[in-house]
């Protein structure tokens, strides 16, 4: 009886941050002040949506015997700080959201930018130039114009930099934006096509870099802080869409003699310097080539990375961050892109969408991730637009016919973990003795304990959630995800 009444408790007292599939928004803040050491749940076949679904005591608990199932948290094990968790504004989302209706504009913002009624975003990414979730190819500058004197941002002004300034009005803190080019314009390169990859020619690398720093300088004169920079997204990849081929020797040498200096002449030290931009697989081996070179190093704050490359099962090349991590200790690592690609509507309630981005968010931060930044933010009903047709997911799409916001479970997968570990969380030890589990876990500022356990399995799995001999039990659901969050020296009632 003490156990359904507890429950009972907490979903009436506590209830609930995005209760279910049908009411994406809260109805009462989920971060007011409890003394509750609550339970927040995602889990298929269920109503939870980051859901309250259970209020915990810690009791006393000696040595776990071998058949007893346990996820080990250690708060005074400390490791990286989190900077926090966003998604990419691009021409597709920003478009996409000016087709809907004010009010459904306004709920967009919320669910992913408001730190009391949504999940928290405190990032997000943009494109220098056109992508390929772009409607069409574009620069800000006339064919040959090296001197840069044409540089205009008013195709951003329409609706990507109003859409980005709504963004950082809802976070109510600090807004972290960087920034990425898919390609130069076309005619600094030797294939002479913003498209299928080609090369920046060597006559150009200093006007590229000065296109940097007209586009930071631009965007910020227009109220728009850029607090870092990608030098080249996916540089290995010849592409349909916008791309640009750099080897990890040619990156070095242009952040190294070109764009570090440039960046630093302009007042623009303090923006942070991101290489690689592409995938996990080739990724110490990036590190390495430009790390390795003091010259070049020096201007870099971190390595971001996607993850596209090949995987099966459950692999997604984690032990590259890890060596990369150990190798560089002084710099970053940080997720810049990642996506559910091949969109078919059909395949909106995929499970498997949102438990992606569980088991690659668990082992990015294990593996000494200090942020996560997910592709698209919105596309409308087709995984669009796109001039490529290169049709992807995100976590929520809008049906444009209906000015509607349908949301994938890959928006609380997400919010699982942007909801509750803030800005300046570290990450602390959490350890599963089963491999069915998978569990990484923080303190906050406040020193609020976040512990995030993911179940991928077919079963229903319980378990103690045992700190320093102290221990509570809690069941973890088929298929869910669920973030423990813990206040501040409430470990023992």
């Amino acid at each position: 009886m003490k156990i359904i009444f507890s429950v009972l408790l907490i979903i009436v007292i506590e209830m609930s941050f995005i209760a279910a599939p049908t009411s994406h928004i809260p109805k009462s803040p989920p971060n007011k002040p409890s003394n509750n050491i609550i339970v927040y749940t995602t889990a298929k076949a269920t109503p939870y949506r980051i859901t309250a679904t259970d209020s915990l005591t810690f009791h006393p608990m000696g040595q776990p015997v071998e058949t007893q199932v346990c996820v080990f948290v250690d708060p005074n094990k400390k490791f990286q700080t989190v900077i926090g968790f966003g998604g990419a504004i691009t021409d597709a989302a920003a478009e996409t959201f000016y087709q809907l209706p004010v009010v459904t504009q306004k709920e967009l913002l919320n669910a992913y930018y408001n730190p009391i009624t949504g999940i928290g975003y405190t990032m997000a990414r943009t494109n220098i130039n056109s992508c390929d979730f772009s409607s069409s190819s574009y620069t800000y500058v006339a064919d040959n114009d090296s001197n840069l004197t044409t540089f205009s941002i008013a195709h951003d002004q329409q609706y990507k930099m109003p859409l980005i300034k709504a963004a950082a009005k809802t976070t109510a803190q600090q807004f972290h934006l960087f920034v990425s080019p898919w390609s130069p314009p076309a005619w600094m390169k030797d294939n002479n096509s913003m498209l299928e990859g080609g090369h920046l020619k060597n006559n150009f690398r200093s006007a590229w870099a000065n296109y940097y720093v007209k586009f930071i300088k631009a965007y910020e004169a227009n109220g728009i802080p850029v607090w870092g920079l990608t030098v080249q997204n996916e540089p290995m990849a010849k592409q349909t869409w916008e791309s640009c081929i750099y080897t990890a020797e040619a990156e070095r040498d242009f952040v190294k003699n070109f764009l570090g200096p440039t960046l630093q002449r302009n007042g623009l030290a303090d923006k942070k310097l991101i290489i690689w931009d592409h995938n996990r697989d080739l990724l110490y081996q990036r590190a390495s080539t430009v790390l390795e070179d003091e010259a070049a190093a020096k201007y870099v704050w971190g390595i971001g990375y996607h993850w596209y490359e090949t995987w099966t099962g459950s692999g997604m090349e984690f032990l590259n961050e890890q060596r990369v991590h150990e190798a560089f200790p002084n710099k970053n690592l940080i997720f810049t892109e990642g996506c559910n690609e091949k969109f078919d509507f059909e395949k909106l309630n995929d499970w498997s969408l949102g438990e992606r981005y569980g088991h690659s968010m668990i082992n990015d931060f294990n593996n000494g991730t200090v942020a996560w930044t997910d592709w698209n933010i919105l596309l409308n009903e087709k995984g669009g637009p796109n001039h490529v047709g290169n049709f992807c997911f995100a976590p929520i799409h809008a049906d444009t016919r209906t000015g509607k916001l349908i949301y994938t479970n890959s928006f609380y997968y997400i919010g699982q973990f942007s909801r509750f570990v803030h800005p300046g969380a570290k990450r602390i030890i959490s350890s599963a003795n089963r491999d069915q589990l998978e569990t990484t876990a923080f303190e906050n500022t406040d020193g609020t304990i976040a512990v995030i356990v993911m179940n991928q399995s077919d079963k229903p799995l319980g378990y103690h959630l045992w700190i320093h001999g102290n221990a509570a039990y809690i069941n973890s659901l088929p298929h869910s995800i669920a973030s423990i969050v813990i206040p501040k020296n409430k470990l023992i009632n």
